[in-house]
């Protein structure tokens, strides 16, 4: 199973050379789970930036895949790994998903560079 961070559908939906390496996350949806709150950040992030309509185009192609969520055992998990790993609110929900369903997290937010159960992708070189 993979979870997709918020900033991977962000790059993803933008068309940028750094989303081109989700493109391998996202070719199953059937094999990703995308937390309830990376659909309200990339919902919100895509409202603001392009319109409600691309928003609710970017949440129905999340909605594909299974949307986790955020109960009191995940949000317990996701305070006690905040903690831990001294991560914001949004990314210890992420990774906490993650870790309750034995997920790989797919980011290339710096918050989750070097924990485990994490797929850090480097940004592409800028082109000449």
């Amino acid at each position: 199973m993979i979870v997709v961070d918020s900033c991977g559908w962000v790059e993803r939906f933008a068309g940028s050379p750094h989303g081109e390496l989700y493109g391998a996350a996202m070719q199953d949806p059937g094999e990703m789970l995308v937390p309830a709150v990376c659909l309200t950040e990339v919902f919100r992030l895509l409202a603001r930036e392009a319109g409600e309509p691309a928003a609710l185009v970017g949440s129905g192609v999340m909605q594909q895949a299974r949307v986790v969520a955020l109960d009191a055992e995940l949000a317990i998990g996701a305070a006690r790994a905040g903690q831990a790993f001294r991560l914001p609110l949004a990314d210890s929900v992420v990774y906490a998903t993650a870790q309750a369903h034995g997920a790989e997290v797919w980011t290339h937010d710096e918050h989750f560079r070097g924990l485990p159960g994490v797929r850090f992708l480097e940004a592409p070189p800028a082109p000449d």
